[in-house]
């Protein structure tokens, strides 16, 4: 941490300013998250949060929780965690046991220890900063409660307030969705019309009005899956200021990391993950390739042309790549075979 004085004379006093760098989605890619941790040693944040989502989608998950344990870093769990944590429950989810859906899941499962499933399983599903100095800062993998509930650019405000209109603090930390924001959200909400109701407007929703006039909504991307375009690993860095400067008390830095992706993209198949795994692991691949949505593209065109691809997924993909022709589209940019990294 450091400090900022007022310059007041006698009356002045030191502003303490936090540094929090945010990592997400990090989604068992080993070579992004070594890439991420040497630039956190270059930054030196006085605190490390990880927005959920350490595993699933390439093959080094059991590495990456082994690797997270080694740092007193914050860690939330994502709705990742709990695809494994609820497999074998009453709370797995539907047709889990489908090899042909769910292999992923299963070589998953096949892949990390006991004792690595306990740490996933004491991990809790949100925290609140209260930083001295700060602005209260919540951080939750979608929104507190409700783990797949994630936020993209095209969305508008009202969207946007319909997931965060009860929250109390200013500053929510959502991930998820593998894209990069740094939004702030108004509501149009009168905030005199709650003082009838109660004396502190800004801190309870009532009569379903807003908690608050204004959030600062922030997604620090993905480590090891982003789909906005961009192949490189993605983090945040979050300042405290004063209100002044960023509604909310957080400045926000968004960082991007080149990384060699062909150790993580030969693991597919060497681990055997590309064929236990099937279409989703197959789709994941692709998205480690293009950091593009490649799941959405698919699961998109499947109901736009009749077919339910959680019920025959394998031929519901043949058919998609003879439409479209994606498979040859990722090779071209894959760089196991273009030369690239």
């Amino acid at each position: 941490m450091s400090y900022l004085s007022t310059g007041f004379g006698l009356n002045s006093y030191e502003m303490i300013i936090m540094n929090i760098a945010v990592i997400a989605d990090i989604h068992g890619n080993l070579p992004a998250l070594e890439a991420v941790i040497t630039a956190l040693e270059r930054l030196q944040p006085d605190y490390v949060a990880l927005n959920g989502d350490l595993i699933n989608g390439i093959p080094f998950s059991a590495q990456v929780i082994d690797r997270v344990r080694e740092f007193d870093w914050l860690v939330i769990r994502g709705n990742h965690e709990f695809y494994y944590l609820d497999f074998g429950t009453e709370r797995e989810v539907p047709d889990a046991h489908d090899p042909e859906r769910w292999g992923q899941l299963h070589w998953l499962v096949n892949h990390i220890s006991p004792e690595q499933g306990g740490y996933l399983a004491t991990l809790p599903d949100e925290r609140t900063f209260y930083l001295p100095g700060a602005q209260p800062l919540r951080m939750a993998h979608g929104v507190p409660g409700r783990n797949r509930v994630g936020f993209y650019h095209e969305q508008s405000d009202e969207q946007i307030l319909a997931e965060i209109r009860d929250i109390p603090e200013a500053t929510l930390v959502s991930a998820h969705t593998h894209v990069q924001i740094n939004r702030h959200v108004v509501c149009q909400d009168d905030p005199s019309a709650l003082l009838d109701a109660m004396p502190h407007p800004d801190h309870v929703a009532a009569n379903g009005r807003c908690a608050r006039h204004r959030w600062h909504v922030i997604n620090p991307g993905s480590v090891g899956l982003p789909i906005n375009g961009d192949v490189r690993a993605q983090f945040a860095l979050l300042t405290s200021v004063s209100e002044d400067v960023v509604p909310g008390g957080w400045q926000v830095t968004h960082h991007r990391i080149d990384y060699d992706r062909r150790p993580a993209l030969a693991e597919y198949e060497s681990s055997g993950m590309l064929a236990a795994g099937g279409v989703i692991s197959r789709l994941f691949y692709w998205e480690l390739v293009t950091a593009e949505p490649e799941i959405i593209y698919f699961y998109r065109w499947a109901y736009q042309h009749g077919y339910d691809p959680d019920k025959s997924i394998r031929p519901c993909l043949d058919a998609y790549i003879e439409a479209t022709g994606r498979d040859q589209y990722v090779r071209e940019r894959d760089p196991l075979f273009s030369g690239g990294s």
